[in-house]
């Protein structure tokens, strides 16, 4: 009886940590669903390296995700709708841009807030979008001579 007891304890704390690595995996990837309060909208020129989940920040703390990531047949352009909290007004004239932790890092979205009286409302876009800036072209600019 008292083996039973020990299995039935570990098997337990197993179970209970299997639910918390899904529950961290969930809330990492933004797929736990009530994560933002509204949401509004960025077409970038380039959308290199983020994705669905990707962490959209504002003086470096995070204040949203990217929800979905789409490409404008019309424009040509990378459609990015961005979830943020309510807690987080931004003026009608932030800017919005892909950027990157250093060389080896990962790229993350970020919001510089403009200095407008009016804010942003659910649904609405950004109209000073940057896109991503590649490395590899910036270094074959600069050995090339061009720039």
């Amino acid at each position: 009886m008292r083996g039973q007891w020990a299995e039935f304890v570990a098997g337990a704390c197993v179970l209970l940590l299997a639910i918390g690595f899904l529950v961290f995996g969930f809330q990492r990837t933004g797929l736990g669903g009530g994560a933002s309060d509204y949401t509004l909208v960025a077409s970038f020129r380039s959308a290199e390296g983020i994705s669905i989940g990707t962490d959209v920040r504002l003086a470096g703390v995070k204040v949203g995700t990217v929800e979905a990531l789409t490409l404008n047949p019309e424009t040509f352009r990378a459609d990015a709708t961005i979830g943020l909290s309510k807690d987080i007004q931004l003026p009608d004239d932030s800017a919005i841009l892909v950027s990157s932790e250093g060389l080896l890092g990962g790229s993350f979205v970020e919001i510089q807030p403009g200095g407008s009286p009016f804010n942003l409302e659910e649904g609405d876009e950004f109209t000073d979008t940057q896109g991503a800036v590649s490395l590899i072209n910036l270094l074959l600019k600069f050995v090339g001579g061009d720039g």
